[in-house]
Protein backbone atom coordinates (compact mmCIF):
# COMPACT_ATOMS: atom_id res chain seq x y z
CA UNK A 1 0.00 0.00 0.00
CA UNK A 2 1.62 3.60 -0.97
CA UNK A 3 1.93 6.59 1.70
CA UNK A 4 -0.56 8.17 -0.45
CA UNK A 5 -3.43 5.07 0.16
CA UNK A 6 -2.22 5.36 3.75
CA UNK A 7 -3.17 8.80 4.23
CA UNK A 8 -6.49 9.02 2.26
CA UNK A 9 -7.69 5.92 4.37
CA UNK A 10 -6.75 7.94 7.73
CA UNK A 11 -7.77 11.11 6.38
CA UNK A 12 -11.46 9.20 5.61
CA UNK A 13 -11.78 8.34 9.23
CA UNK A 14 -11.48 11.20 10.82
CA UNK A 15 -14.64 12.74 10.26
CA UNK A 16 -16.75 9.93 12.50
CA UNK A 17 -14.27 10.68 15.23
CA UNK A 18 -15.59 14.00 15.06
CA UNK A 19 -19.39 12.95 15.07
CA UNK A 20 -19.08 10.19 17.93
CA UNK A 21 -17.28 13.26 20.36
CA UNK A 22 -20.39 15.86 19.05
CA UNK A 23 -22.74 12.72 20.18
CA UNK A 24 -20.57 11.99 23.53
CA UNK A 25 -21.33 15.77 24.62
CA UNK A 26 -25.08 15.96 23.13
CA UNK A 27 -25.65 13.15 25.54
CA UNK A 28 -23.89 14.29 28.53
CA UNK A 29 -26.14 17.41 28.08
CA UNK A 30 -29.12 15.51 28.54
CA UNK A 31 -27.72 14.23 31.62
CA UNK A 32 -27.02 16.80 33.16
CA UNK A 33 -30.73 18.26 32.01
CA UNK A 34 -32.51 14.83 33.44
CA UNK A 35 -30.36 15.41 36.20
CA UNK A 36 -31.63 18.88 37.14
CA UNK A 37 -35.18 17.91 36.53
CA UNK A 38 -34.99 15.34 38.99
CA UNK A 39 -33.18 17.13 41.58
CA UNK A 40 -35.92 20.48 40.97
CA UNK A 41 -38.79 17.60 41.62
CA UNK A 42 -37.40 15.71 44.54
CA UNK A 43 -37.02 19.49 46.06
CA UNK A 44 -40.62 20.41 45.04
CA UNK A 45 -41.95 16.95 46.42
CA UNK A 46 -39.86 18.08 49.92
CA UNK A 47 -41.65 21.40 50.03
CA UNK A 48 -45.31 19.97 49.20
CA UNK A 49 -44.58 17.29 52.01
CA UNK A 50 -43.47 20.26 54.29
CA UNK A 51 -46.20 22.33 53.33
CA UNK A 52 -49.02 19.06 53.81
CA UNK A 53 -47.38 18.52 57.41
CA UNK A 54 -47.43 21.92 58.29
CA UNK A 55 -51.53 22.28 57.36
CA UNK A 56 -51.93 18.81 59.31
CA UNK A 57 -50.14 20.16 62.38
CA UNK A 58 -52.30 23.42 62.20
CA UNK A 59 -55.08 21.39 61.60
CA UNK A 60 -55.21 19.09 64.83
CA UNK A 61 -53.45 22.11 67.11
CA UNK A 62 -56.96 23.93 65.86
CA UNK A 63 -59.31 21.00 66.48
CA UNK A 64 -57.22 20.83 70.26
CA UNK A 65 -57.65 23.88 71.15
CA UNK A 66 -61.20 24.31 70.12
CA UNK A 67 -62.29 21.41 71.41
CA UNK A 68 -61.69 23.04 74.78
CA UNK A 69 -63.58 26.04 73.81
CA UNK A 70 -66.61 23.69 73.13
CA UNK A 71 -66.41 21.88 75.68
CA UNK A 72 -66.47 24.92 77.95
CA UNK A 73 -69.32 26.60 76.29
CA UNK A 74 -72.00 22.99 75.93
CA UNK A 75 -70.93 22.52 80.14
CA UNK A 76 -72.03 26.25 81.06
CA UNK A 77 -75.07 26.74 78.95
CA UNK A 78 -76.20 23.55 79.39
CA UNK A 79 -78.15 22.23 82.27
CA UNK A 80 -77.60 23.55 85.42
CA UNK A 81 -78.10 20.47 87.54
CA UNK A 82 -75.36 18.88 85.42
CA UNK A 83 -72.15 18.09 87.25
CA UNK A 84 -70.28 19.66 85.07
CA UNK A 85 -71.95 23.08 85.24
CA UNK A 86 -71.86 22.61 88.69
CA UNK A 87 -67.95 21.99 89.16
CA UNK A 88 -67.37 24.95 86.59
CA UNK A 89 -69.18 27.51 89.52
CA UNK A 90 -68.58 26.28 92.50
CA UNK A 91 -65.79 28.40 94.48
CA UNK A 92 -63.31 26.13 93.18
CA UNK A 93 -64.16 26.22 89.61
CA UNK A 94 -62.80 28.23 86.93
CA UNK A 95 -65.77 30.68 87.19
CA UNK A 96 -67.05 30.59 90.81
CA UNK A 97 -63.40 31.71 91.44
CA UNK A 98 -63.70 35.00 90.50
CA UNK A 99 -67.86 35.45 90.98
CA UNK A 100 -67.71 33.35 94.54
CA UNK A 101 -64.81 35.84 95.78
CA UNK A 102 -63.51 39.50 96.14
CA UNK A 103 -59.88 38.58 96.32
CA UNK A 104 -59.69 37.09 92.90
CA UNK A 105 -59.73 39.94 90.44
CA UNK A 106 -56.23 39.54 89.58
CA UNK A 107 -55.69 35.68 89.64
CA UNK A 108 -55.24 33.58 86.55
CA UNK A 109 -57.43 29.91 86.90
CA UNK A 110 -55.20 27.37 84.77
CA UNK A 111 -55.79 23.71 84.36
CA UNK A 112 -55.08 20.78 81.29
CA UNK A 113 -57.76 19.55 79.77
CA UNK A 114 -58.42 16.21 79.49
CA UNK A 115 -61.38 14.83 77.42
CA UNK A 116 -60.91 11.45 78.29
CA UNK A 117 -60.63 11.44 81.86
CA UNK A 118 -63.53 14.77 82.75
CA UNK A 119 -63.41 18.34 81.41
CA UNK A 120 -62.78 19.77 84.70
CA UNK A 121 -60.94 18.25 87.77
CA UNK A 122 -61.22 20.45 90.53
CA UNK A 123 -58.22 18.70 92.45
CA UNK A 124 -56.16 19.68 89.53
CA UNK A 125 -55.71 23.32 89.20
CA UNK A 126 -53.29 26.38 89.60
CA UNK A 127 -54.26 29.86 90.69
CA UNK A 128 -51.82 32.11 89.56
CA UNK A 129 -51.74 35.21 91.37
CA UNK A 130 -49.73 38.35 91.08
CA UNK A 131 -47.47 37.27 94.31
CA UNK A 132 -47.39 33.39 92.63
CA UNK A 133 -49.29 30.20 92.91
CA UNK A 134 -51.74 28.97 95.59
CA UNK A 135 -51.75 25.53 93.99
CA UNK A 136 -49.86 23.68 91.86
CA UNK A 137 -51.67 20.88 90.17
CA UNK A 138 -53.13 22.36 87.15
CA UNK A 139 -50.24 22.51 84.61
CA UNK A 140 -50.56 20.34 81.86
CA UNK A 141 -47.35 17.64 82.16
CA UNK A 142 -46.05 15.88 79.07
CA UNK A 143 -44.59 12.98 80.67
CA UNK A 144 -48.34 11.87 82.00
CA UNK A 145 -50.29 10.42 79.38
CA UNK A 146 -53.18 11.42 80.99
CA UNK A 147 -52.49 14.81 79.99
CA UNK A 148 -53.13 14.16 76.73
CA UNK A 149 -56.06 14.74 74.74
CA UNK A 150 -55.97 11.38 72.72
CA UNK A 151 -54.58 8.01 73.96
CA UNK A 152 -52.13 8.58 70.75
CA UNK A 153 -50.26 11.02 73.08
CA UNK A 154 -49.58 13.59 70.17
CA UNK A 155 -51.16 17.24 71.17
CA UNK A 156 -52.21 18.45 75.03
CA UNK A 157 -54.21 21.72 75.75
CA UNK A 158 -54.21 24.06 78.71
CA UNK A 159 -56.62 26.07 79.65
CA UNK A 160 -55.91 29.55 81.32
CA UNK A 161 -59.63 31.81 83.07
CA UNK A 162 -58.96 35.47 83.87
CA UNK A 163 -61.44 38.30 84.44
CA UNK A 164 -61.10 40.45 81.11
CA UNK A 165 -59.85 43.88 82.70
CA UNK A 166 -61.95 46.67 82.46
CA UNK A 167 -62.17 49.52 79.86
CA UNK A 168 -63.46 52.68 79.64
CA UNK A 169 -64.85 51.86 76.17
CA UNK A 170 -67.42 49.19 78.15
CA UNK A 171 -71.51 50.46 78.41
CA UNK A 172 -72.11 51.98 81.90
CA UNK A 173 -73.67 49.40 84.40
CA UNK A 174 -73.20 47.03 81.63
CA UNK A 175 -72.18 44.28 83.92
CA UNK A 176 -75.38 44.09 85.78
CA UNK A 177 -78.51 41.59 84.51
CA UNK A 178 -82.00 43.58 83.89
CA UNK A 179 -84.02 42.44 86.23
CA UNK A 180 -82.03 41.78 89.26
CA UNK A 181 -81.16 44.54 92.46
CA UNK A 182 -78.19 46.10 92.12
CA UNK A 183 -76.97 44.76 95.61
CA UNK A 184 -77.59 41.30 95.13
CA UNK A 185 -74.43 38.85 93.69
CA UNK A 186 -76.74 37.59 90.89
CA UNK A 187 -77.28 40.47 89.83
CA UNK A 188 -73.56 41.25 88.33
CA UNK A 189 -72.54 39.62 84.84
CA UNK A 190 -68.75 38.83 84.63
CA UNK A 191 -66.52 38.88 81.70
CA UNK A 192 -63.36 36.06 81.08
CA UNK A 193 -61.04 36.14 78.91
CA UNK A 194 -60.41 32.24 78.28
CA UNK A 195 -57.10 31.24 76.03
CA UNK A 196 -56.62 27.41 75.08
CA UNK A 197 -53.40 26.60 74.43
CA UNK A 198 -52.98 23.29 72.46
CA UNK A 199 -49.51 22.47 71.73
CA UNK A 200 -47.32 18.76 70.05
CA UNK A 201 -44.73 18.65 72.88
CA UNK A 202 -42.99 15.72 70.70
CA UNK A 203 -41.46 18.08 68.46
CA UNK A 204 -39.19 20.21 71.03
CA UNK A 205 -39.03 20.37 75.07
CA UNK A 206 -42.12 22.44 76.37
CA UNK A 207 -40.00 24.14 79.39
CA UNK A 208 -41.53 25.51 82.08
CA UNK A 209 -44.09 27.48 79.40
CA UNK A 210 -46.75 25.91 80.65
CA UNK A 211 -46.16 27.87 83.83
CA UNK A 212 -46.76 31.44 82.13
CA UNK A 213 -49.35 33.66 81.76
CA UNK A 214 -51.65 33.73 78.81
CA UNK A 215 -52.67 37.17 78.92
CA UNK A 216 -50.90 39.85 77.02
CA UNK A 217 -52.67 42.79 79.12
CA UNK A 218 -50.25 44.01 81.18
CA UNK A 219 -47.26 42.05 79.76
CA UNK A 220 -44.96 43.70 77.35
CA UNK A 221 -42.91 40.97 76.24
CA UNK A 222 -44.24 37.91 74.32
CA UNK A 223 -42.36 35.83 75.61
CA UNK A 224 -43.63 35.71 79.39
CA UNK A 225 -46.61 34.33 77.92
CA UNK A 226 -47.34 30.60 77.12
CA UNK A 227 -47.81 31.79 73.28
CA UNK A 228 -44.53 33.27 73.20
CA UNK A 229 -42.53 30.72 75.22
CA UNK A 230 -43.92 27.88 72.96
CA UNK A 231 -42.95 29.67 69.75
CA UNK A 232 -39.21 30.93 71.38
CA UNK A 233 -38.81 27.36 72.14
CA UNK A 234 -39.59 25.82 68.80
CA UNK A 235 -42.86 24.13 69.91
CA UNK A 236 -45.67 24.18 67.33
CA UNK A 237 -49.08 25.44 69.02
CA UNK A 238 -51.82 27.43 68.56
CA UNK A 239 -53.47 29.75 71.18
CA UNK A 240 -57.65 30.35 70.88
CA UNK A 241 -58.88 33.40 72.48
CA UNK A 242 -62.87 33.61 73.69
CA UNK A 243 -64.03 36.52 75.39
CA UNK A 244 -67.23 34.67 77.43
CA UNK A 245 -69.93 36.78 79.71
CA UNK A 246 -71.07 34.96 82.66
CA UNK A 247 -74.65 36.01 83.77
CA UNK A 248 -77.65 34.79 85.81
CA UNK A 249 -80.87 34.35 83.57
CA UNK A 250 -83.14 36.77 85.18
CA UNK A 251 -86.99 34.40 85.16
CA UNK A 252 -88.85 38.02 85.77
CA UNK A 253 -91.51 39.12 83.01
CA UNK A 254 -91.32 42.44 81.97
CA UNK A 255 -95.27 43.86 81.97
CA UNK A 256 -96.53 46.41 79.60
CA UNK A 257 -99.92 48.09 80.23
CA UNK A 258 -101.23 49.23 77.19
CA UNK A 259 -104.30 50.66 79.06
CA UNK A 260 -106.89 48.22 77.17
CA UNK A 261 -108.41 44.54 77.96
CA UNK A 262 -109.16 43.28 81.15
CA UNK A 263 -107.57 41.09 83.52
CA UNK A 264 -103.69 40.29 84.45
CA UNK A 265 -101.47 40.54 81.30
CA UNK A 266 -98.38 39.06 83.29
CA UNK A 267 -97.29 38.66 86.80
CA UNK A 268 -93.85 38.78 88.14
CA UNK A 269 -92.55 35.82 90.32
CA UNK A 270 -91.86 36.54 93.95
CA UNK A 271 -88.29 37.96 94.96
Amino acid sequence: MSNNQRYRQAHSIAPSSHQQGAVLIVVLLFLVLIILAGVIAVKQSTTDLKLSTSDQINTLLLQSADNANQNIEQSMNGSSDADAYDAMIARGGPFGHFILTNYSVENEYAFCFRPRDQLFNINKTTILTPDGTITNSGYCDTTKPDDYVSSRNTSMTQVNVSLTPPSAENEAFGSYTIGQGSDSLASKAFMFDINSTAVLPSYADVGDCFEKTSSYIPRTDAKKTIGGCMAEKGVPSTVIYEMAEVENQSLRTACVDFGKGSGLLCTLPAS
